[in-house]
């Protein structure tokens, strides 16, 4: 695996603080909100973005965080079954 980068180098130079870029990426990667939905929420918060900024926030950071969070995830394994279930009809 490789090495992660600090957090002072992953965000280095960003306009924004990156409590901001972390938010809005995984807001944008865990629920199904478009681009502009975010830029709206932004708005709300004084916050002046265009969308294509949080596109390419996602661009770059996505893979660096699917690295990040893949550590802390628990392998499951290859196979798995439901049980069998039964339903009782009229009594039958």
């Amino acid at each position: 695996m490789s090495k992660f980068k600090s957090l002072e180098e992953l965000f280095a130079e960003r306009h924004f603080d990156r409590e901001v870029i972390i938010l809005c990426v995984r807001w944008y990667l865990r629920y199904k909100l478009s681009l502009r939905d975010l830029v709206e929420m932004m708005a709300e918060r004084g916050l002046s973005l265009a969308h294509t900024t949080i596109l390419r926030w996602a661009k770059r950071y996505s893979p660096e965080f699917v690295k990040r969070w893949n550590r802390f995830g628990t392998p499951t394994g290859q196979s798995w079954r439901v049980d069998e279930t039964y339903i009782k009809l009229r009594g039958k």
